[in-house]
């Protein structure tokens, strides 16, 4: 993969099941800021072969919706681990973390960004009120984060 920047942003979720397509909003109009350090990709889960795209940035940001998260998001590292099995359904940042730096032998370090959703029940592309105000939350720390990526590692208290 072509390195476009030294953070990727993955957002990812089923956009067709209300709130649950945060993580790919938050991804649509990251992209359309088209900042030069950062370069987006969205999707409805991760995969396996996310990890070698993982292993060339220095920093990836996984976005999700979050069913009972802190609102209106949350910010945590992600520790590498093993994953114990393999499901085309259940690949966890923390096994694509292992897997870029084992396998691809990367240094990136990772976060998940959890974004506060309320209506997953249902089908329908759209996000409720509640949720896109807190996306549009999310995407001003996005945009505080592209210009000084130190913030990551500082204590989080987005409320």
């Amino acid at each position: 993969m072509e390195r476009k920047g030294n953070i990727l942003l993955i957002g990812y979720g089923n956009p067709g099941r209300l709130d649950d397509g945060l993580g790919p909003a938050l991804a649509a109009e990251v992209e359309r800021w088209q900042h030069p350090g950062i370069h987006v990709d969205s999707d409805y889960q991760l995969t396996v072969e996310d990890a070698g795209d993982i292993a060339a940035y220095d920093i990836v940001i996984f976005a999700d919706a979050s069913v009972n998260g802190k609102e209106p998001y949350f910010l945590h590292p992600v520790e590498p681990k093993p994953a114990l099995s393999f499901s085309s359904h259940s690949v966890e940042p923390e096994a694509l973390m292992h897997m870029a730096h084992t396998l691809f032998d990367g240094q990136t370090r990772g976060y998940v960004l959890g974004i506060r959703g309320y209506e997953f029940n249902e089908f329908g592309e759209r996000l409720s009120e509640r949720a896109a105000r807190n996306l549009e939350r999310a995407l001003q720390y996005i945009g505080l984060v592209l210009e000084n990526p130190q913030l990551l590692d500082a204590p989080q208290d987005a409320a």
